[in-house]
């Protein structure tokens, strides 16, 4: 017999206008970062423009955090430039992305709202998974994209999933069921959000497959990032071994705010070493880049050290 299920359809749902948001729009968003100063950035620059002059890949995985400090205009900026090819995130980036253009706020206080038992129930956001529901053929960032853009959403402009869809170049979204509050909703659709993520992750993995002296950024994103390109990666390797390529030859680096304690970042730690289960370290500056690769870890907030990333590359582009 099947274990008993959890029936949704008695959750009470509240419009988002009765919710306490955390987070701003108008507070968040700026066109210039604060001031920043780190030796690697300059290389990184240099490695992406040399990226796209080879037409490889430069692909930029980044966690909700990167959204809620405001980053989102320099990244569209970046798509609309050519920088970036693929933009690829988590549920819960995707979730404040379309909270923002839906009504320029986001974010809860979780210690309120699930002491009231109304945390992530708030009726709009949950038209999320409409987005996912009805576009059937689509992956889930596009789903979402044109979902935000055909109903004309007042601060889609703000949106990197619907500049992604506007400039058809790929923002995938890679989702964990259960780790989302649209995910608590009785309209969500497992089915329908597994088959968009999966197809997301296809999506992903073709990205990766023209690596080959390009660039993997990973912004904040402790877990979704480093293992999404963890399993892409050993893909398109298993595909370019039987056909004679190789795929080695490539940049990443790590944008956190977490520290490594001075040790060197191109080794991963020991596993008595807490810092092993950091998978940033040991996945994207060390072990798959063993190959012939370069790498680098900037510590910091995403609005200083993204910020001024995105701020020289769009300076050199302008002055080419």
């Amino acid at each position: 017999m099947p274990h008993a299920i959890f029936d949704t359809s008695k959750l009470k749902l509240k419009p988002l206008s009765e919710r306490v948001h955390d987070i701003s729009l108008e507070e968040i968003i700026f066109e210039s970062p604060p001031s920043f100063h780190h030796p690697d950035l300059d290389t990184l620059c240099e490695a992406i423009l040399k990226a796209r002059e080879k037409n490889a890949a430069v692909i930029l995985m980044y966690g909700a955090h990167v959204i809620r400090r405001g980053c989102a205009k320099l990244m569209i900026r970046l798509m609309e430039e050519g920088l970036i090819t693929h933009f690829a995130t988590n549920g819960a980036g995707a979730i404040h992305d379309f909270e923002l253009a839906m009504i320029g706020y986001t974010c809860e206080s979780v210690e309120k709202y699930v002491s009231e038992g109304q945390f992530g129930l708030w009726h709009e956001t949950g038209q999320l998974n409409d987005a996912i529901n009805i576009n059937t053929r689509l992956g889930f960032g596009e789903a979402v994209g044109q979902y935000i853009t055909e109903n004309s959403f007042p601060f889609a402009s703000s949106s990197v999933l619907a500049a992604g869809y506007r400039l058809n170049i790929p923002v995938t979204v890679h989702v964990g069921m259960g780790n989302d509050i649209v995910h608590e909703h009785p309209n969500c659709d497992g089915v329908a959000i597994g088959r968009a993520t999966l197809t997301d992750f296809l999506i992903y993995a073709k990205s990766v497959e023209n690596l080959e002296g390009g660039v993997f950024l990973n912004v904040g994103s402790a877990v979704t990032g480093p293992e999404v390109y963890l399993k892409c990666l050993a893909m398109v390797r298993n595909v370019a071994k039987q056909e004679g390529r190789q795929i080695a030859d490539f940049t990443t680096a790590v944008f956190d705010k977490q520290p490594l304690g001075g040790a060197d970042h191109r080794s991963a730690p020991p596993k008595d070493n807490p810092q092993y289960f950091f998978r940033p370290w040991k996945t994207i500056l060390a072990r798959t880049v063993a190959d012939g690769g370069k790498s680098y870890y900037i510590q910091g907030d995403h609005r200083e050290t993204l910020g001024n990333l995105a701020a020289k590359l769009l300076k050199t582009k302008k002055g080419a």
